[in-house]
């Protein structure tokens, strides 16, 4: 009796009452229980980091993406900068799409996720690099950057768990991108902008941060649908098939050797970018998509290092509430 009642102590104290009575159901020997319970210790520990690995994967990416983009839609334009950039993309994933899942299972969803996540993508990616001609990169990005924080909000409002206060943290991205959103007379690569145009560059990147937020979470959604190489070849098929096409058809497609090596970098930086970022929120759509607009402040340093942008000190302290805002909602979540 003695040694039966040390033996439950211990169960209890390893699983709790749950475990008790799966090792007794089980058979199982006390001996190997301290070790399942590390090697489950383990697996929760590497499990709850895989959103976070994905999301700042993915937000190292989107800047080489941002920048890359911005110097080639100054060179060609952006209907053309998104159209080779999704063509590269189309013709680099599409392959190994083929060889991983010949014939992937469309149902349950899974196509109208994959044009939502498809279109989402493929606009705001048009209305960025159209912002891009008329406004600073830093201000762009730090307003398309809300994108997270939109796809988490469709997350919870789908069902998705998220912790309290966050209602609270999202006020304060807004009003960040708010006074982010007020305008400065330096463009891409120092380039002079009238104050004019910066109502249209806000009101760009506010479309493609929605565009952008509606895209993420259909790609989170296809994740659990489709393997992860049809997961992220949406945005590649819908702008290779609506925008690349069509301008090769209709012989407007521009291209030139000194935009070339960006339109490729462009197209490959968001196929890895969506790679991590489709990792990821198979664990967490809300978490992975908050990290992922990491690449706002990396862009703006960025752009202030290589392109010598100027903004205000309002604006920086703008860029700061987003970010801080940022950093906590993924705390929060994580």
């Amino acid at each position: 009796m003695g040694w039966d009642k040390l033996e439950r102590l211990d169960l209890e104290h390893v699983h709790g009452r749950a475990g008790i009575a799966a090792s007794v159901a089980l058979g199982a020997p006390t001996a190997h229980t301290p070790v399942e319970s590390s090697r489950t210790a383990r697996s929760v520990t590497l499990g709850s980091m895989i959103p976070i690995l994905g999301g700042l994967g993915a937000a190292v990416m989107f800047t080489v993406s941002v920048l890359t983009s911005a110097r080639a839609s100054r060179l060609i334009g952006a209907p053309s900068t998104v159209a080779w950039a999704m063509a590269v993309g189309f013709m680099v994933v599409l392959p190994v799409a083929l060889f991983a899942a010949p014939a992937p299972d469309f149902g349950r969803g899974a196509l109208f996720w994959f044009v939502l996540a498809g279109l989402g993508n493929v606009i705001g990616l048009l209305m960025t690099y159209a912002a891009y001609r008329v406004g600073a990169v830093a201000v762009v990005v730090t307003i398309a950057s809300t994108e997270g924080a939109i796809a988490a909000i469709l997350a919870v409002l789908a069902g998705e768990a998220l912790a309290p206060g966050t209602g609270a943290i999202l006020a304060i991205i807004a009003i960040g991108v708010a006074i982010t959103a007020t305008g400065t007379q330096a463009g891409a690569e120092g380039t002079l902008i009238a104050p004019e145009r910066a109502p249209r560059a806000v009101l760009l990147a506010g479309i493609s941060a929605v565009s952008f937020g509606i895209g993420l979470y259909s790609s989170g959604r296809i994740s659990t649908l489709l393997p992860v190489p049809w997961a992220i070849l949406p945005p590649r098929t819908v702008g290779f098939l609506l925008i690349f096409l069509p301008l090769v058809a209709l012989r407007r497609i521009q291209i030139s050797w000194a935009a070339a090596p960006y339109v490729v970098a462009v197209g490959l930086a968001e196929v890895f970018g969506y790679v991590s970022y489709t990792i990821g929120a198979r664990e967490a759509i809300a978490i992975t998509a908050v990290l992922t607009t990491l690449f706002a402040p990396l862009s703006a340093l960025a752009a202030w290092l290589l392109f010598r942008e100027r903004i205000a000190t309002r604006q920086v302290a703008g860029i700061g509430l987003v970010v801080v805002g940022i950093a906590i909602l993924g705390a929060v979540q994580g």
